[in-house]
């Protein structure tokens, strides 16, 4: 990396500008507080220089943004910073897997860095995903000249070292004085997060730049595609489309911290492809697949789902819980701690010419990690959607009610129903795949009501 990281505090104008559905818990209830810095630099850029290696090309400056969401006092943080790599799939920065992690970061005492590590997200651009956001965007110093004045992205070939340089000066609390988002933590450990996209960009940082740059302990993979990003262009964005066309490719075997991937059916399958790059658990990997969930689901776009246009109801699966747990996993394995439970594979139908999944009697498919939604089903629940629909409803999933002729038969009225969900949730507790302190909002998720008398 090519140098340290100044961070100059952001105020004024609109507040700060970020794409969310939903608001997530109270942070100033919950003892946090909520700041956005410019954070600039000079990085590197840099061209394959064979198998698992990159040579610098060049250097340039730029002055990104950081949002932090932390404990007001030392005293609630559990010394683990969650960076995530922000997602420009709209076409401006939005923080995917803080939503879905939100709950575990407050009541746990994380602190949460969100980095604009991508030129769409300080540039702008038309994203890769229309039915989310405005589309084009400007720059965030166009949007809001009063807070964003001075942020520039120099492209994103500079996108993995200005995330490690970064990262590293998060880790340097008293390095930039009074102006350091982290000033008053006792910082013991940075986990790197990123979803989609952002998860594309991860694939190729843990393979090129994690173990030169050693600033992350354990990096979270979400929703990964079979490849990973390109090392990109000067002045202008990476083409994610062109990723789903390329070879797939894994975690290398020899990465010294831990990596855990957590994939979806959306996943797995549709034009990300991810079967294609699976590979053995190890003592540093872990790979989770979920069973009834899509790439994005109700929980994600929560009171926005109409916005949507999509032709069925989006995906209300639990991965919600799953990723909550891989999180807590991934800090305590980061930290010495036990490697995670190891799941099986979401099981494709090995007796079809092409790839789709074998599913159970419900209609929901076997393997992966079980929930209770789909150990005790009242709907089939899937990342893979049909027909012609937009790019945003095949990533959305959807839901469709299991006929009551099927449930009265499946149970014998609903406090059977009911048996068999608090059973499922148990289980899945006891198995590692959700946590103890989930349990009462998994079992709200319960649907007595569909069950015929």
């Amino acid at each position: 990396m090519t140098s340290g990281v100044d961070f100059t505090e952001l105020t004024g104008g609109g507040g700060c500008s970020i794409m969310s559905a939903t608001p997530g818990p109270d942070l100033e209830v919950n003892g946090f507080r909520e700041n956005e810095y410019a954070a600039s630099g000079v990085a590197t850029r840099y061209a394959n220089a064979g198998p698992g290696s990159v040579a610098p090309l060049g250097e340039d400056k730029y002055a990104t943004r950081v949002l932090v969401r932390r404990p007001r006092l030392d005293a609630d943080f559990n010394g683990t910073v969650v960076v995530e790599w922000l997602n420009v799939s709209s076409g401006s920065d939005a923080a995917p897997e803080y939503t879905y992690l939100a709950e575990e970061l407050v009541r746990g005492g994380y602190a949460w860095v969100g980095v604009s590590a991508q030129y769409t997200g300080v540039m702008g651009g038309p994203g890769s995903v229309g039915g989310l956001g405005e589309g084009a965007s400007g720059t965030l110093a166009a949007k809001d000249p009063e807070r964003y004045a001075g942020l520039h992205h120099p492209g994103d070939a500079y996108c993995y070292d200005l995330f490690g340089a970064v990262g590293r000066s998060l880790l340097s609390t008293s390095a930039s004085g009074g102006s350091h988002p982290l000033r008053g933590l006792s910082v013991r450990r940075l986990l790197a997060a990123g979803e989609s996209q952002s998860a594309m960009a991860l694939t190729t940082y843990a393979n090129l730049f994690a173990a030169e740059h050693e600033v992350f302990d354990g990096l979270l993979i979400h929703s990964r595609a079979a490849a990973g990003l390109d090392l990109g262009e000067p002045g202008t964005a990476i083409d994610v489309d062109a990723v789903f066309a390329q070879e797939p490719v894994t975690i290398r075997s020899d990465l010294p911290i831990p990596v855990f991937i957590v994939q979806t059916e959306t996943d797995v399958l549709t034009n990300f492809r991810f079967y294609r790059a699976r590979q053995p658990d190890t003592d540093r990997l872990r790979v989770w697949e979920i069973a009834g969930t899509s790439h994005a689901d109700l929980h994600q776009i929560g009171p926005y789902e109409h916005m949507l246009g999509c032709p069925t109801p989006v995906n209300r699966g639990q991965q919600r819980f799953v990723l909550r747990a891989a999180l807590r996993h991934l800090r305590e394995w980061a930290d010495g701690g036990p490697v995670p439970p190891m799941a099986t594979p979401l099981e494709l139908d090995d007796s079809t010419d092409t790839n789709q999944f074998a599913v159970d009697e419900a209609g929901n498919v076997r393997g992966g990690v079980r929930t209770p939604c789909v150990d005790a089903p009242t709907e089939i629940l899937s990342g893979i959607v049909g027909g012609d629909v937009p790019r945003i409803c095949v990533l959305f999933g959807s839901t469709t009610p299991i006929a009551p002729e099927i449930l009265a038969a499946r149970y014998v009225g609903r406090h059977d129903y009911e048996r068999h969900y608090r059973a499922a949730t148990t289980s899945a507790i006891e198995m590692g795949f959700i946590l103890a302190a989930d349990r009462d909002e998994a079992l709200a998720d319960a649907h007595p009501d569909r069950i015929p008398d």
